[in-house]
């Protein structure tokens, strides 16, 4: 088989109703795989799994939170009725709460908690049944910031920095059963990240502050994350800037932190915007 060929393969994508995860689930099933949608956006997942059906492929849509473990047990039961089980988790689920430590408030850290790490907890918890019978994959998509504090996102930094341990973690605890953990952490990408409020609201009118050039174009970003995936690899960093970044604060912290000295103040300001 081909790396690049999921016939056969049942792909659980969460969050895939726009951006990364609906780009995952085009994606994957590009490739041959059965996907199942899971977000929200009831009107939105279900009209990209019908697009994804109407260009011949294989998919299932449900509305659901990653919050709800009762929701998200009934998609992964939908999953099993559809396609027989699932091969290949992509915990992708997850917004940002932006502020300085003075704007915000220990109910804003947990309700990003609550999302960005206990969401794929649940996510985790809820497929491994199948994941450890199939000896599949599992995908967790952190962010550049998991490695990269910045001032003004502490909140956010703090979620994607306790992803990138919990994949470091139960890697090992699950390997012996055959299942993979690997690690994603993208960069600036074709996203409506930048257009979600402090709640999780997406804004579809509201301006991205990224200059288009400066993004991954999903489509790219996707597969790079499926590759990595689908190869059982540790981490893929994704995206130039984000290899930059890791690199920078592997083997030279003080250039970064010296660097924020001088651009942590407009920082700041911009994440009171």
């Amino acid at each position: 088989m081909k790396p690049t060929d999921m016939s056969g393969q049942v792909v659980f994508i969460t969050g895939a109703s726009a951006g990364i995860g609906e780009g995952i689930a085009r994606e994957a099933a590009a490739r041959g795989a059965a996907v199942v949608l899971f977000a929200r956006r009831e009107e939105k997942v279900r009209a990209v799994a019908s697009q994804i059906i109407a260009s011949g492929g294989r998919a299932l849509g449900v509305a659901g939170d990653v919050t709800s473990e009762t929701q998200l047990a009934a998609a992964v039961e939908e999953a099993r009725r559809a396609f027989g089980g699932i091969d290949v988790v992509m915990a992708n689920a997850g917004f940002g709460v932006k502020g300085t430590l003075d704007q915000l408030n220990v109910a804003d850290y947990q309700r990003q908690f609550e999302t960005n790490v206990f969401g794929v907890l649940k996510t985790i918890y809820a497929t491994l049944p199948d994941v450890k019978t199939r000896t599949g994959m599992i995908g967790i998509v952190g962010s550049a910031n998991g490695y990269l504090s910045l001032p003004g996102w502490s909140a956010y930094c703090m979620s994607k920095a306790a992803l990138r341990s919990l994949c470091a973690c139960v890697r090992h605890e699950l390997l012996r059963e055959g299942v993979s953990v690997t690690h994603l952490a993208p960069g600036l990408t074709e996203s409506e990240f930048r257009r979600v409020d402090n709640q999780g609201q997406a804004n579809p009118d509201a301006q991205d502050p990224v200059p288009a050039w400066l993004a991954m174009p999903t489509k790219k970003a996707a597969a790079q994350m499926l590759d990595a995936v689908l190869a059982r690899r540790e981490e893929e960093v994704i995206t130039w800037h984000a290899k930059a970044v890791v690199a920078l604060e592997r083997h030279a912290h003080w250039l970064v932190s010296e660097s924020l000295r001088f651009s942590g103040p407009l920082i700041q300001r911009l994440s009171k915007e």
